[in-house]
């Protein structure tokens, strides 16, 4: 069953985190258990992880998907994604992009499947928890408005596992604006990592202007969508909210469309949500396209190639 994120997640204090986290002490051993138990195998091809620490909505699959349209030119990539049913979306947004990607159970059996298919270049796209792949690069993904939350583990907090494992990280990519603050706190743990800058272009924003819209999404953060569009001086009349990589039924979807006629809306959502509904094909439901940039992206490509 997929939820909401609860709201404590981002408050600096709150009874809830207090109450669960007995829990988050539990989740901590056996996370350092399985770490100690987990076999290590290393690989001929350099092996790239974007990943995160703060659980869902940091942007992974869009960064990913730039790095192999990047290295494409030089080398012969391929996502790695670990095979999870409710992750279609992003499949298919991958697929849509014509890059090659691997599912499998496993990451490593979907490695050695990319040595055997002759790809030089592996990009894992989530998987920095995986102890059981040797990575050349980690890369960690942060979104400016949430970055690491009440700064507490599952579940009094968003984090999958302590900010101090950035130590294994080499790269960190926040998509936002300019923080020196969080840039400062990262770097006292460790003073090697190179930051980096993204922010999402809307590529087909002019064709929702003089419109009114109704919005909905079901990614990790739904707030982020409905204020892109809102920050391009969009008219969004209502807004509706699902969790992440939500499944949703024909009869939402159609409900949703009715209520749009209705009131002479235009319904928007995300590429990936689009992704989910558009075989019901049910009226003219959009997408906002976004284009990620990344800023001093040459030197990013670079140290990728060279390490």
């Amino acid at each position: 069953m997929k939820i909401f994120k609860p709201k404590f997640w981002q408050k600096k204090f709150s009874i809830y985190s207090i109450l669960l986290w007995p829990i988050s002490i539990l989740y901590l051993m056996l996370f350092y258990l399985k770490k100690q138990i987990t076999h290590t195998s290393s690989y001929t091809m350099p092996i790239i992880c974007v990943g995160n620490i703060y659980v869902g909505g940091t942007g992974k699959t869009p960064l990913s998907m730039l790095i192999a349209n990047e290295l494409k030119n030089k080398k012969k990539p391929v996502i790695i994604k670990k095979f999870y049913k409710e992750h279609k979306d992003e499949h298919e947004l991958i697929k849509s992009n014509k890059i090659p990607l691997i599912l499998n159970n496993t990451r490593k059996s979907a490695i050695k499947k990319a040595e055997k298919d002759n790809f030089d270049f592996v990009i894992l796209d989530d998987g920095f928890q995986d102890f059981s792949i040797n990575k050349n690069i980690n890369i960690i993904c942060f979104n400016e408005n949430q970055l690491i939350g009440n700064g507490m583990l599952l579940p009094s907090g968003p984090l999958r596992e302590k900010i101090s494992s950035l130590k294994r990280a080499q790269i960190i990519v926040i998509n936002g604006n300019k923080n020196k603050e969080f840039e400062e706190k990262i770097l006292f743990i460790s003073n090697n990592l190179k930051i980096f800058y993204s922010k999402y272009i809307p590529s087909n924003i002019n064709s929702f202007t003089n419109k009114k819209l109704l919005a909905f999404a079901g990614i990790g953060e739904p707030e982020f969508f409905f204020k892109t569009l809102k920050k391009n001086d969009l008219d969004v009349k209502k807004t509706i909210s699902f969790p992440d990589h939500y499944n949703y039924k024909e009869d939402e979807i159609r409900e949703i469309y009715d209520y749009a006629k209705k009131n002479n809306f235009t319904v928007i959502t995300t590429e990936k949500d689009f992704h989910r509904i558009k075989n019901y094909k049910i009226g003219n439901i959009e997408f906002l396209k976004l284009k990620l940039e990344i800023q001093n992206k040459d030197k990013l490509i670079k140290y990728l190639l060279n390490n």
